[in-house]
This record gives structure tokens, sequence and C-alpha cells, in this order.
């Protein structure tokens, strides 16, 4: 009953986003009203149905409340010129000899300061391509380049979205998943920066056409001060998180720098200040491709994620309590003998589902679900599982066709998702490593776990 239940839940998602081309949010109303019913019809009375969606959002709520000051963060950063500051100084690396390597740092930064690898792809991006084809590198190695550092602040950054949901639907604190993740993803990025800088001495140092970085450079130099003040944002936002400070509180402290910053500095009125807090940044620039940088955040851009994973949640925590997860992971886990195994079987779901779903979002949350429980039973920090979902989700996404971050990434940068893949090298080798590392016995954590023997 468990598997048909299940099964006919992943159809209809799957059948409504490729069939019907209907949006997620509907699909996973109807999915969580079906599951209601399907409570019902096992006997559960509706108010303890209704308790378990709300004891799941209540448990959800700091990541919930995150997700609010996340668009805070973004729309502060822009008006004090934070964001502005990291591309001006950014593209002042893109010689020919340290192209690749100086864009995967750029998209880095960007990515990492603003917590979204689209709105990165979207502005970086584009001038990385076209300086790229000027310099006469490939267009797929200058997407996967691109791609790449804005896949790694998607996922390693306390402002992204994605970052928060994979360590609420695990149930593990945000910097503690940081932490887990940079077992693997910090010697996977060091070997893609070692790739790119050695791809990129390969290619001949042809003078490049400065149309498009110039015009952004002056647009810049209009808009905004650039000043190192405006990087203090960021400097406040790493210290309090490397002291452990409670997110929430890192992200209010950054906000209320780059307010003050925005308000000095920039010159931005206090009126306009509180409005783009919710409305976000709306300004006009000389240069179209600074407005699309410039012209986003507050908290009505968090909507779309805050709604999904309200949804998501609800469908999770009916799934679990319902015992319909539990009774098709109970074979699964009986197998399980290793932590190795565990984590293999976490990245390969998390990918799958993803596939499955075209969205990470609904994946993240609903793999958290599913295997939160094994990783308690088997003794493993959930801040492993974390790890896992980021790692076969969020990296994932821009791989497969038609999810629909490769569908942004390939109209956005003109370059098939099948194209650019190989070379998005961040995204492809840090779930692979991950899983090696697992069965090498390195890369956990050594509070919660013990590190398996390798015999």
């Amino acid at each position: 009953m468990a598997a048909t239940s299940i099964a006919i839940l992943l159809t209809w998602l799957v059948a409504g986003l490729f069939i019907l081309e209907a949006g997620l949010h509907g699909l996973l109303l109807t999915a969580l009203v079906s599951l209601v019913g399907l409570g019902l019809w096992l006997g559960t009375p509706y108010h303890t149905l209704r308790k378990f969606v709300f004891d799941g959002l209540a448990a959800a709520m700091p990541a919930l409340i995150i997700f609010i000051l996340i668009g805070v963060v973004i729309a502060s950063f822009i008006q004090s010129g934070t964001v502005g500051t990291l591309v001006y100084f950014g593209l002042q690396l893109l010689r020919p000899e340290l192209f690749l390597p100086g864009g995967l740092l750029l998209c880095s930064f960007m990515s990492f300061a603003t917590g979204t690898s689209w709105g990165t792809v979207a502005t970086c991006g584009i001038v990385l391509m076209s300086v790229g084809q000027s310099l006469g590198f490939p267009l797929p190695l200058t997407a996967g380049m691109v791609i790449a550092g804005a896949s790694f602040g998607d996922k390693m950054s306390p402002v992204s979205d994605t970052t928060n949901l994979a360590a609420m639907s695990a149930g593990t604190n945000l910097y503690r998943h940081i932490h887990a993740m940079s077992l693997t993803t910090g010697p996977c990025y060091l070997i893609a920066l070692v790739i790119f800088a050695v791809l990129g001495s390969a290619y001949g140092a042809a003078p490049a056409d400065p149309t498009a970085a110039s015009a952004l450079l002056a647009a810049l130099d209009a808009t905004f001060t650039v000043h190192w003040i405006t990087l203090i944002p960021i400097a406040l936002m790493l210290i309090l998180g490397w002291r452990r400070v409670p997110p929430e509180a890192v992200l209010i402290a950054a906000s209320c720098s780059a307010l003050m910053i925005a308000w000095g500095l920039q010159g931005v009125t206090l009126a306009t200040l509180l409005t783009s807090l919710y409305a976000g940044v709306s300004r006009e620039t000389a240069s179209p491709l600074l407005d699309t940088l410039i012209n986003r955040g507050g908290i009505g851009a968090m909507a779309w994620t805050l709604t999904l994973a309200i949804l998501a949640i609800g469908m999770g925590a009916l799934l679990s309590q319902l015992n319909l997860l539990r009774a098709l992971l109970e074979p699964i886990a009986q197998r399980i003998q290793r932590p190795a195994q565990l984590l293999t079987a976490s990245t390969t779901a998390a990918a799958a589902s993803n596939a499955a779903l075209t969205e990470p979002y609904a994946a993240i949350i609903l793999n958290g679900q599913v295997f939160q429980d094994v990783y308690d039973r088997h003794d493993i920090d959930r801040a492993m599982l974390s790890r896992t979902l980021e790692e076969g989700s969020t990296l994932t996404a821009a791989l497969i066709p038609w999810t629909t971050t490769a569908i942004f990434y390939s109209a956005i940068l003109g370059v098939s998702s099948l194209d650019y893949a190989p070379f998005a090298l961040l995204n492809w080798m840090n779930p692979i490593i991950g899983i090696a590392m697992a069965w090498l016995g390195l890369g956990y954590l050594t509070s919660n776990v013990t590190t398996p023997s390798t015999d």
C-alpha cells in the first residue's frame, strides 16, 4: 500500500510537470490534499493529520524565517554597493591568462554574497561569456566555468535558500551543514581551480574585446561609490558565522550594516531603503546588464521558495507521520551495514529525485524527510545527510537537461546543458568525490559519528 501510494504520488508530480506542464506549487498542493484524504481513509482523525502538518511547519520555522531574511540581505547588499564592488574588483582579474580561474572566483564570490546561482549566471555569466568569446575560449568551456562558480556559492553560502533548506530538511544546524560540505567541496573546488588554470593557459592570449566589461564598469562607477567600506557587510557575515552566531542574527547584523552604508555612502534615502526590503531594488541605469544585476532582492522575491517549502514540508510531514516512507525504507535500512552505503544511497536518491521532480527544492525536502530516521538509527551526524542532499540535488540540477535550472542556464548562456556539462567540473566531481571519500572513510565529522574503517 505504501509503495502504491508513493508511486501514484510521484507519477502525478512527474506527469504534471512533463505532460500537463503545470506549476510545482499546484501539484504539491494537490498532493498534500490527497495525502490528507489517504490519512482519513486509513482511519487517522483529521485533527491528528492537521497536527502532523503544523508540527512539521513549526519545526521548520527557523529556516522559514531565514528565507525571509535572505531577501532582505540581497536587497541591502545591492543598495550598499557591496555586490557592485565585488563585480567591479572582480572584473579587474579578467586578463587572458587569469580568465578561467579568475572568472571562477568572481562567480563564486558573487553567488556566495547573494546566495543565488541564477542571479550570478544572469549577470556575471553574460559578461564572462562575451569576454571569453573575444579571448578565443570555447563557449561550453566558459559556460561550465560560470556554472561551477555560481553553483559553489549557491551550495555554500549561508544566505542561499538551498543551503538553508538542506540544513532544515535534515534537521541540522546551518553552520554544521556548511562545515560538513566544506570537507568534500573544498578539495573539489581546488581541483577545479587548478584544472581551469591549466585550460586557461592552453589558449592564446589574443586581446579581449573590452566593450562589455568596460560598459559595466562605467555603469558601476556612475551608479555606486565603489569603496572597500562596502565589503564590511561581507566581512561581518563571515566573522559572525565563524563565531557560530545564530544565522538569523548574522543576517540581520549584515543587513543593518549594509543599510547604514547605503544611506551614508551611497546616498540612498531612508524611504527607498525601507521599500526595497520587501519590493527589492528598482533602479534604471545606463547599462541594461547592470539593471539585471541590481534589480532584485527583497522579501517578496523569496515568496516562490518560501511557499514551495511550506507545501513540501507539509507533504513530507504527512509521508513521514503516516509511516509510508518508513515502510519503504525498512528493507533498505536493514541492508545498509556501513555509513558509506547510507551516504551513497542518500546522494543517489537526491539526484534521482532531482531528475524526477525537475526541482532541487522538492528533492531536498523529500529526501531529508526520508533519510532522517535512517541516519539516526546508524548514529551518523545529520549534517552528513544535509551534505549529500546538496551534492545530489543542488549540484546535479545544472546537469540534467530537463530541470528548470538547466533550462534557465542554457537559455541565458546560449549553450546546451549537454555541451557545458563536462566543463561544469564542480557539479559532477563533488557528488562522485563525496561518495568516494565516504567509502575511503574520509570526510566524516568527528563529533557524532565514528569514522569507519576501510577494511
